[in-house]
């Protein structure tokens, strides 16, 4: 039984700091050479570039609803047991899951997986009432896990006696505060914080930031309290069990999803650029680990599909800012849209889905071609047309699953289109409410859901296979 150093950070509300504090946190422990893996609570795509960026290496998703608890634990260890910390950034508030319970929320994953968790506060505005903010948290639930405090953008002048204060009256240990920091902060968009690529000077910032942390965190007492005796994942597995084969060395072969015979490695191009980056890096680890090579490409630059492809995954992003850039990319329109009528196994989410529509608007306003696969076009709305998780029922047999079987999902989308698909029935958790979504057949999966492959893997083993046994590749 091997334990694993591991801390959340939490907060009451979206808003409140987390991102940062996190960013602060991780660039510090990196400063000092501990190695740590981050992780983010939830199924956003754009925290886990921030935390990458800071630690050089891919953050992973531990998404409850999505790949459940023991595909959770399983990912938190998998990623974490070589590195000398994990660190977890919640997401919204604290107990915000499903509807309006605590499933799938930050807390549930600090009790599925046995988390200490910190509270960020934001403490402007705040005296005595922080304290009560605090005992509030902590008491909610009697298993809460909170067993810290850190104060963001509070006045180093009142944060000696707002932390004796809220020790007096809670008895939790507040670790520490950062100051505002104006000039470290990362700005937002329509779907959260801009991308880390985005931002301009964000090293400069990070160095800030760790600079910050070292001078009013106490970071050795984080590391203590990430260590103190919280319990082991599980029971530690022989290798490989319950984990899908490891892929053969590149060019090599990789066995069928079940057909116990060699089939060639399939090559499935993946579009990387900044019109498409959503992606969960455990999920691209196992359709490589099930016998895939995944090779980027860009729809923004590259002129053609990457030599050899015999499956297509396009995730979601941000084409809509891009949307004059790609339609200006004549031959990688007409090279996907060949590929797809010609039956090559593609994935295509919410913006990658808006890509293959006939035309798309803009965020300027315009219409712009696009792939053209659909025959419509996909346009702005001014809120949030679809938001939250889902739960995605086959009407048919098709790529990723059979008829009647069920794929955990959610979705974020500003844009709609004009036939969003109805290959499947997309059901709200803990409500009545469902509308059908998505194109799909024997060799497509096309719509707003977004996917991760480690709660279905069937649905990867079943991709997988579909671009093994396709026939001459491009």
């Amino acid at each position: 039984m091997t334990a694993l150093p591991r801390l959340l950070l939490c907060a009451a509300a979206s808003g409140g700091g987390k991102t940062t504090v996190t960013c602060a946190l991780l660039q510090a422990l990196v400063d000092r050479g501990l190695n740590p893996a981050a992780f983010k609570c939830g199924p956003d795509y754009i925290d886990p570039m921030f935390h990458s960026e800071v630690i050089g290496a891919k953050s992973r998703n531990l998404d409850l609803f999505l790949l459940g608890e023991e595909e959770a634990c399983r990912l938190l260890w998998e990623n974490g047991k070589d590195c000398g910390v994990s660190i977890i950034e919640g997401v919204m508030g604290y107990y915000d899951g499903v509807a309006l319970s605590s499933d799938a929320s930050a807390y549930d994953l600090a009790r599925a997986a046995d988390v200490p968790a910190v509270l960020v506060l934001d403490g402007r505005g705040r005296a005595l009432s922080a304290a009560a903010e605090v005992k509030g948290f902590a008491s909610f639930r009697p298993d809460s896990h909170i067993r810290g405090v850190i104060l963001n953008r509070v006045s180093p002048m009142l944060y000696p006696r707002l932390k004796a204060a809220i020790e007096a009256e809670t008895g939790i240990t507040v670790y520490g505060c950062l100051p505002n920091l104006p000039d470290c902060s990362l700005e937002s968009r329509h779907l959260g914080l801009v991308t880390a690529a985005e931002v301009a000077d964000l090293k400069e910032k990070l160095r800030r930031l760790s600079r910050q942390a070292e001078q009013t965190l106490d970071i050795d007492g984080l590391l203590a309290l990430a260590s103190s005796g919280q319990s082991p994942l599980f029971s530690e597995r022989p290798a490989g069990e319950g984990i899908p084969p490891a892929a053969p060395p590149k060019g090599g072969n990789a066995v069928g999803a079940g057909r116990g015979r060699p089939v060639p490695r399939p090559r499935i191009a993946v579009a990387r650029d900044r019109a498409f980056c959503f992606y969960y890096a455990d999920g691209l680890r196992l359709l490589e680990q099930l016998g895939a090579e995944l090779v980027e490409f860009s729809p923004l630059s590259d002129g053609d599909l990457p030599a050899g492809t015999r499956g297509i995954y396009l995730g979601g992003g941000y084409p809509e800012l891009y949307a004059k850039e790609l339609s200006a990319n004549v031959s990688m329109r007409a090279s996907l849209r060949a590929a797809i009528e010609r039956g090559v196994p593609t994935v295509a989410e919410c913006g990658g889905f808006l890509y293959l529509h006939a035309e798309l608007e803009g965020a300027d306003g315009q219409n712009y071609p696009m792939a053209g696969y659909f025959p419509h076009r996909a346009y702005r709305t001014r809120r949030l047309s679809r938001f939250g998780y889902v739960s995605l029922s086959a009407s048919a047999d098709n790529l990723l699953c059979a008829r009647g079987e069920s794929l955990p999902a959610h979705e974020f989308h500003y844009w709609e289109s004009e036939d969003p698909g109805e290959a499947f029935l997309a059901q709200k958790p803990q409500s009545s409410r469902s509308w059908p979504c998505a194109y799909a057949t024997p060799t497509l999966y096309a719509g707003f859901p977004h996917l991760h492959f480690c709660g279905i893997p069937d649905a990867a083993r079943r991709f997988v296979a579909a671009c093994a046994q396709y026939g001459t590749p491009l």
